[in-house]
């Protein structure tokens, strides 16, 4: 679908190569388990990565059972941290749950990990950083116990900074976690995409991609923005090669059109 402009560089992203993204709390449907399962088959994916609302917690049980069934890679499993809620040694209700449901299912996995901004009010730099680095190491730990990874989602706020999240991952060697990178949360960072992606490519596990416009929609279809061909391209020449992350996260709206919108759209880079 797309590709880089020398043979060298050359790197194709096919269908096998990417994953659908935010479809569980995006689908003004509102699929079931079951429903969504055969959604992912039907379009051809053979992966997908779990987000969830707590609304969802009833079914996610039955929701990943169904996708080991049929044979689909269960890529990640989200999981937000949020200081309302969550503690550096007790974690909510939900994320708990969360955690007894992948035991449950003896998933092996990955959870993306994200941080609300709420952790680091009125802290400086350093004091952020060692609140972070207890936080992950903390869900790091817990992750070990199941023989699941961890990695680092850039969200927004101070957690949101992929060079931040570097330094936590220095400071946490003994877990080898890794770092999964947003478009639709780099809007502010399109002209240092090149520093960014050669300094994440050690850790990097999966990247996912938008329509990207500086001063446009947040979450745009792939190939109706100004910038994510470049990006895409700057990725790939860095070494990154794939998994590539589809979403579904537009608010009222079927989650199948917008996947195949967004499927459609990265084939269009490579028309172009």
């Amino acid at each position: 679908m797309v590709q880089c402009s020398s043979a060298q560089d050359f790197y194709k992203i096919e269908l096998k190569d990417t994953y659908p993204w935010c479809i569980v709390a995006y689908d003004s449907l509102e699929r079931s388990p079951k429903e969504r399962i055969a959604l992912i088959k039907e379009i051809g994916f053979n992966k997908y990565a779990y987000d969830w609302r707590d609304r969802h917690l009833e079914d996610t049980s039955l929701e990943l059972q169904l996708a080991m069934d049929n044979d689909i890679e269960i890529l990640s499993v989200w999981i937000w941290l949020n200081a309302k809620r969550d503690g550096i040694e007790q974690l909510s209700h939900a994320n708990e749950r969360l955690f007894k449901i992948i035991e449950q299912l003896n998933l092996k996995t990955t959870f993306w990990v994200s941080l609300s901004e709420n952790f680091f009010k009125d802290l400086n730099h350093q004091q952020s950083l060692s609140k972070a680095v207890k936080i992950i190491d903390v869900i790091a730990m817990r992750a070990a116990e199941l023989d699941c990874k961890v990695a680092l989602y850039n969200h927004s706020g101070w957690f949101g900074n992929p060079y931040y999240q570097l330094e936590v991952i220095k400071a946490l060697p003994q877990h080898e976690l890794g770092m999964v990178y947003n478009f639709h949360h780099a809007h502010g960072s399109i002209e240092d995409i090149p520093q960014i992606a050669n300094a994440v490519i050690p850790y990097l596990k999966a990247v996912n991609l938008n329509g990207m416009e500086k001063n446009g929609n947040k979450i745009l279809a792939i190939g109706k923005g100004d910038y994510e061909k470049e990006m895409i391209k700057i990725f790939i020449k860095s070494g990154f090669r794939g998994p590539w992350g589809i979403l579904g996260h537009v608010e009222n709206s079927d989650v199948k059109k917008v996947l195949f919108q967004n499927i459609d759209g990265l084939r269009s880079l490579q028309d172009q």
